[in-house]
């Protein structure tokens, strides 16, 4: 299947790197290099662009979307070791970062990787098809208090306990191998008049464990920042609230948030600011983009700008 997938928030982000023609910049979610093609384009040949990404099928529609270029270099690798990734080809510094979370069009779309609920396909939903954790392993093998906890808290599923329990029952009678009768569990254990599709949060939640998408999010967005030159810009965007919610939060403690008593006349606590949030409130698709694509319905960008004090 060919890779496919529409950037979102295109022009915002490329507007919100605010792209220096001789500058180095990262791509660390790649993907087909939809946002890269238009980082690179603004780039002379002395600027230089690199990108990251987990999913190998990705990384090669990469190299061939970019193949009029020859100033960038592609990895393959995980956002969240930003530092020693720079670290090992000799970059100390850049322009700037972009990291596009969350799950590509063409993942959820080829049903052989085993995101979406919709096919009939083995359980899967690793972006990295290297590493050994797959959605197979978290069915079959957490126990329900954990299941529970992982529906709930990365899916914000109230039927999390029912859900969980019943994927318990099922799986003692023999594994659970595919999305359909993962999904087939799902939709007996929840209300049939709810909207949407009764397994999408319960497969976003998985998803989110087997590829350990939320936990490390606050230390990435500190290395990233720490990453970037003076004035250089992170761009985040995020697909739910999450997500949304530990960037944010992030670049909130980045700024540098005082935790001192409001009665003393200075801080005493040690805050220490890297920059300042450029956008307080985040930036969302237009009527225009969403007309064009739907997958932008719920994509949030925040920008962040480095700033060392002199």
């Amino acid at each position: 299947m060919e890779f496919k997938h529409i950037p979102v928030l295109l022009k915002e982000t490329i507007d919100g790197l605010n792209i220096k023609p001789d500058g180095i910049y990262v791509d660390g979610t790649i993907g087909g290099a939809g946002h890269s093609k238009e980082i690179i384009k603004k780039l002379s040949s002395k600027g230089f662009l690199i990108g990251i990404d987990r999913d190998e099928e990705a990384l090669k529609a990469a190299k061939e979307n970019l193949k009029e270029y020859n100033n960038f270099k592609l990895i393959h690798g995980n956002h969240d070791d930003i530092k020693e990734i720079l670290e090992d080809i000799g970059i100390e510094k850049v322009d700037g970062i972009l990291l596009d979370l969350g799950i590509s069009s063409y993942q959820i779309d080829e049903k052989k990787r085993g995101f979406s609920y919709t096919g009939d396909e083995r359980l899967d939903m690793r972006m990295d098809r290297t590493q050994k954790l797959s959605a197979y392993e978290v069915v079959n093998g957490y126990k329900e208090d954990r299941l529970s906890q992982i529906i709930y808290k990365y899916g914000e599923e109230k039927f999390s306990r029912r859900i969980a329990r019943n994927i318990c029952i099922e799986r003692e009678k023999k594994p659970i191998e595919t999305t359909k009768e993962l999904a087939d569990i799902i939709a007996k254990s929840v209300p049939a008049s709810r909207e949407g599709h009764p397994a999408k949060k319960t497969f976003q939640a998985i998803r989110i464990e087997v590829n350990n998408e939320i936990e490390p999010l606050n230390k990435t967005v500190q290395d990233s920042i720490e990453c970037l030159k003076n004035e250089g810009r992170l761009c985040i965007i995020t697909f739910h609230s999450l997500e949304d919610r530990a960037v944010k939060e992030a670049y909130i403690n980045a700024e540098g948030r005082c935790t001192c008593p409001k009665d003393l006349p200075y801080c005493v606590c040690g805050a220490k600011s890297y920059g300042k949030i450029i956008n307080k409130k985040p930036i969302e698709a237009t009527e225009e983009e969403l007309k064009n694509n739907s997958r932008a319905q719920s994509a949030k960008l925040r920008i962040f700008e480095r700033r060392e004090k002199r």
